[in-house]
């Protein structure tokens, strides 16, 4: 465990940060994990937040911007909403069916613009493929609400584009459900499901992209430090690429981890193999 990020700095020229549940819990912002990548920052530093919104990044940045995320705590964002716009692109205006909150249609619109070629949205029945971005109403919805439309893609042998491979995420002191759940359903009845955000390749390596892109010249993966709170998807995803990894220990494992009935030695139980092992512990991102 460490006390903050100012312990682990000086070793790295890159950090790949997770925003919801390290930077605000979706009510508001964490300030000291603003001011911890900020002063990285300062001291020459490269931020790239990465998160597995379904959305395209600027709607993502106003979110962060205005639950009071600090604009000089970071370079850019990457979303899992950016790859899943290619993902789209590459099935050139074929009929899907979209799964999840309205506000995420944004995403196809994007597709549309960069192909020029519109997506026609239809019913289930009609589709060639799906497009889950999450519960139509995560508030009260689970994967169970889903079970039939599901059994019936997995029948046609439609492909689903999960565009937020997290299970569950925190939302103040609740934990809801995402897309990645919806997919973990689709899989487990025989479903094909193709994944664009964390722990998956391709979000990082546009990524790390993106950070030689910033600082002129190749970053070495040993100078880039991987920051998250999922076991399941930023410490699973840096360790397939190599990277360095810092846990966020009070986000979506906080429960398990200091709730009253939490047993002795949890963080280490969390770590045990084969699960993923960061280099260094944090309880909250701080300087």
């Amino acid at each position: 465990m460490i006390a903050g990020l100012g312990a682990l700095a000086g070793r790295y020229d890159a950090i790949l940060c997770d925003i919801w549940g390290v930077l605000h819990d979706g009510h508001k912002a964490f300030a000291p994990a603003s001011e911890a990548l900020a002063n990285f920052r300062r001291a020459g530093g490269t931020v790239i937040l990465l998160t597995n919104a379904p959305r395209p990044n600027p709607p993502i940045r106003e979110q962060a911007l205005g639950l009071g995320v600090a604009p000089e705590a970071f370079d850019e964002i990457i979303t899992s909403g950016d790859v899943t716009i290619d993902l789209i692109r590459q099935r050139k205006g074929a009929p899907v069916h979209h799964i999840g909150p309205e506000r995420d249609l944004t995403l196809l619109a994007a597709a549309a613009l960069r192909s020029g070629q519109p997506t026609r949205l239809v019913a289930p029945e009609d589709a060639a493929y799906v497009l889950c971005t999450g519960l139509f109403d995560d508030t009260v919805e689970t994967p169970e609400n889903y079970a039939h439309v599901l059994a019936d893609f997995a029948r046609r042998g439609l492909t689903m584009i999960c565009a937020n491979p997290d299970l569950v995420v925190q939302r103040g002191d609740k934990l809801i459900y995402c897309a990645g759940a919806i997919a973990q359903a689709y899989e487990a009845l025989g479903g094909e499901a193709l994944y664009a955000g964390k722990p998956h390749r391709s979000i990082y390596e546009t990524a790390l992209a993106r950070i030689d892109a910033l600082r002129g010249r190749p970053v070495a993966l040993q100078r880039v430090l991987a920051i998250g709170d999922a076991l399941r998807t930023d410490l699973a995803g840096a360790a397939a690429m190599g990277l360095d990894a810092l846990f966020v220990a009070d986000g979506i494992h906080r429960e398990e981890l200091y709730a009253p009935d939490a047993v002795p030695d949890a963080l280490e139980r969390l770590f045990a193999p084969p699960a993923p092992r960061p280099i260094a512990a944090i309880r909250a991102l701080a300087p």
